[in-house]
């Protein structure tokens, strides 16, 4: 149950972080373009240019669960880096269990009747020019939230399997460090 859990969630967060990779490009591309129309023909659009903001939000809030899947966040391993793997293990579970989920939690609480709101009202661009989603924009307050939870809950999964029975967790681990290892030759 844990592992199939675990496979789906990992299968999930792929596909979206490939998609919110792919939004990177169309940010420098659009952001290429902003320059060319100002700089070189001086005229501008604001649709454009929000434009920009709506794609590197749907980059950065797509992305996050993506890039924590792959364990690339920063982060400075001072203490843990000492520790046994079995420590790790537990001090990764208690946090994913008494502060990632419950912050997400609360963000994704906090974000309801914002957002919520916001449809109701089809809140559009305050700029006559602009774009008209502000609404869908603002959905990103809660997709963000509720696929760090969905990470954190696989994650959580992996910590305990691995914890009950590193054998069956192996494979999880393997595959996280071929892709890792992968990225950085890549880079």
């Amino acid at each position: 149950m844990l592992t199939t859990f675990i496979r789906w969630q990992n299968r999930v967060q792929e596909t979206i972080g490939q998609a919110a990779s792919w939004l990177t490009l169309l940010l420098a591309l659009t952001a290429t373009l902003v320059v060319i129309l100002r700089y070189g023909f001086n005229t501008g659009s604001i649709a454009l240019q929000e434009s920009l903001i709506y794609l590197h939000a749907a980059a950065f809030m797509l992305g996050a669960a993506y890039t924590w899947l792959r364990d690339a966040h920063v982060r400075v391993d001072i203490f843990s880096s000492r520790l046994s793997f079995r420590r790790r293990l537990w001090i990764n579970l208690l946090g994913v269990l008494l502060l990632v989920i419950p912050m997400f939690g609360f963000i994704l609480w906090v974000g309801w009747d914002y957002v919520a709101a916001s449809w109701a009202i089809q809140e559009r661009s305050t700029e006559d020019s602009g774009l008209p989603y502000v609404w869908l924009l603002k959905t990103l307050i809660l997709l963000m939230p509720i696929l760090m939870l969905l990470q954190a809950l696989a994650w959580a999964a992996l910590y305990a399997l691995t914890l009950m029975d590193p054998r069956q967790a192996e494979p999880f681990w393997q595959a996280l460090k071929a892709d890792n290892d992968g990225q950085k030759e890549a880079v």
